[in-house]
């Protein structure tokens, strides 16, 4: 989504909503966010972070077409395109034709893209081990537990209503 078509889904949101979002699903957002930010920093990733985030959700649905994953991303199809012609001349991703639409190209990730995201995920994980270290053992039980509650919330996305919303 543009600048202009956020500032007219603002302008178009309930005027009297304008406090910041209390509750759990809110707090979740916010510190994954965080920790997100907070692991980026500090770590030096060979791919700008929105195009890691991309390679990953290519490598996440398998093959793609590109329609799909410049809906995934919010962007227009041409600019995907371009996008997907980086990955593939950094040799990350490859494109096959569809055998449902001869107009069509797949696109699957290679294992060069592979080793490029595991690369970044251990590097991420790396920096957020320290304070992971420091928690005492109850609390890293905690945080496990959490990720696997996290991991069957995810399994089942369609449980979750779409909006359309930022």
């Amino acid at each position: 989504m543009d600048l202009a078509a956020a500032a007219k889904h603002a302008d178009e949101a309930d005027g009297a909503n304008i406090e910041p979002q209390q509750g759990l699903g809110s707090d979740l957002l916010a510190v994954v966010a965080r920790l997100y930010r907070f692991t980026t920093q500090r770590i030096q990733i060979p791919l700008p972070a929105a195009q890691a985030r991309m390679l990953a959700a290519i490598e996440a649905h398998g093959e793609a077409r590109i329609s799909d994953l410049a809906a995934i991303d919010h962007c227009s199809q041409p600019t995907m395109t371009n996008q997907v012609r980086r990955f593939e001349e950094a040799g990350l991703v490859t494109r096959s034709f569809d055998p449902c639409d001869a107009r069509a190209v797949r696109i699957s990730i290679t294992a060069k893209g592979i080793r490029a995201l595991n690369a970044i995920r251990a590097d991420r994980a790396a920096a957020i081990g320290p304070q992971l270290a420091s928690l005492e053992p109850a609390d890293r039980q905690v945080l496990a537990n959490a990720v696997e509650v996290l991991r069957r919330l995810l399994e089942n996305p369609a449980a979750a209503p779409r909006r359309n919303t930022l």
